[in-house]
């Protein structure tokens, strides 16, 4: 088969289907995948072959600059209706009550004009590719809708590719549940008509596929994922975080118990992203600093400069690959990053989740829980006094790391990526049209 993958340019949602694209590689399969040209090396440093495609302008500087008249009413008619806290939490809501008419439809016109800052540089470049290249099919990441697009135009299966808990999908749900009931007058669908207006634009027409994708393929542990009635296939989480080095310090066991402390990319991009602002962080160095344990802390230059005290027992660094220092680690504490999440429970490591960026969080966080695979700060709770109360616990409570072993062995469970290029072999007959 040729096969395409498609995934905004975005690190991290790149690096999670790498296994899979060298799976489909390695079983004789071509691969590619498409993004825009920012993301070029990173594809190619994992050993795929990059296909750019559309602007060169960072994903992050688009979203800075998407805001207009227009988008300005979407925020201010949401707020108007209750959904005044971060709007990308809204997603996730599950409440009746809050599942009205009015508060989904500007819901999802929020979501479309994010959707369409990401992708719409992408779309003409990727069809132009796909009609020369005829792939037969398409996985494209969850928030990468030109890959539905291209896929939709050229006839190819396709598939939506997943690591979190899917809530875009519950709230897809919901809202094409809600607007079935509406009058035809007003069943406004502000993502059917983005994604059709593309299709019409080159022969085809919209159909709920181009939002599903005829199957989706999840990497979450599957005791966590939400009911669905698209066709699933499950496969289990492969670390990758990248081309990596193992520094000195990671090559042999520590002399204490070791402590991760990541807060992903994000706290690099201000504070609108940041798990921990660097008071907090301060406050977590002082209340680990008399514990017996290396505590490794990953922080940009810039931060670590922001700090007025490093205690003894804490190892700086700006980067460290996860899948090379979490086997070494008696737990991690993380943002909810979906790589910490999944390397952690890889590696059979309990796990403190703290603070609220991403968001499925609220929906994630109980189920960790529930399986004594680790704890969860909520930000009116996140305090130094408090990481280091729950940390002691998973260090010290053996049922942590037992819960955090099933985890894995659920986790192990789910079929490796080359087991289910047969499935994906399959799915893709029955699936293409062309």
């Amino acid at each position: 088969m040729r096969v395409l993958f498609v995934t905004v340019p975005w690190r991290t949602h790149f690096q999670p289907v790498v296994p899979v694209g060298w799976a489909l590689q390695t079983a004789g399969h071509e691969v590619r995948v498409a993004s825009g040209p920012e993301l070029a090396d990173v594809i190619t440093g994992s050993g795929l072959t990059a296909v750019p495609v559309g602007s060169d302008e960072p994903v992050l500087q688009k979203l800075g600059e998407m805001y207009s008249e227009e988008h300005q009413e979407i925020v201010d008619t949401l707020e108007r209706l209750g959904a005044n806290d971060d709007l990308l939490f809204a997603f996730a809501e599950n409440r009746a009550e809050k599942l009205t008419w009015d508060r989904l439809r500007w819901l999802n016109r929020y979501l479309t004009e994010i959707l369409k800052v990401m992708n719409d540089s992408m779309i003409e470049d990727l069809v132009e590719y796909c009609r020369w290249w005829k792939p037969d099919l398409v996985l494209w990441d969850w928030l990468s809708y030109a890959g539905s697009v291209a896929a939709t135009t050229v006839g190819a299966a396709h598939a939506r590719m997943t690591t979190s808990i899917d809530m875009d999908a519950r709230f897809r749900r919901h809202f094409v549940r809600v607007h079935a009931e509406q009058a035809p007058e007003h069943r406004e669908d502000a993502l059917a008509d983005w994604l059709g207006g593309w299709a019409e634009k080159y022969g085809a027409s919209f159909a709920e596929e181009m939002v599903t994708g005829h199957f989706t393929i999840d990497q979450m542990v599957g005791s966590m994922l939400l009911e669905s009635d698209v066709p699933h296939v499950p496969i289990s989480y492969v670390p990758y975080n990248g081309p990596a080095v193992v520094p000195d310090w990671a090559r042999r066991d520590p002399s204490k118990r070791r402590v991760l402390a990541t807060f992903g990319v994000s706290q690099d991009e201000g504070a609108d992203y940041q798990a921990l602002v660097v008071d907090q962080v301060q406050d977590m160095l002082d209340s680990l600093a008399d514990l017996d344990i290396e505590l490794v802390v990953t922080l940009s230059e810039q931060i670590q400069k922001e700090l007025e005290r490093v205690p003894g027992n804490t190892r700086m660094v700006e980067f460290v690959p996860l899948h090379v220092v979490i086997p070494s680690c008696s737990a991690v504490i993380h943002h909810g990053g979906v790589p910490a999440f999944l390397d952690s429970i890889a590696h059979e490591v309990p796990q403190l989740m703290v603070g609220r960026v991403v968001p499925d969080i609220e929906d994630r966080a109980p189920r960790l829980e529930q399986a004594r695979g680790g704890l969860w700060i909520p930000p009116g709770e996140l305090s130094g006094e408090r990481i280091r109360e729950q940390l002691v616990r998973l260090l010290d409570e053996p049922e942590f790391r037992e819960g955090a072993a099933r985890l894995r062995a659920e986790l192990l469970a789910q079929p490796a990526p080359r087991d289910v290029v047969p499935e994906l072999e399959r799915l893709a007959g029955r699936y293409r049209s062309r």
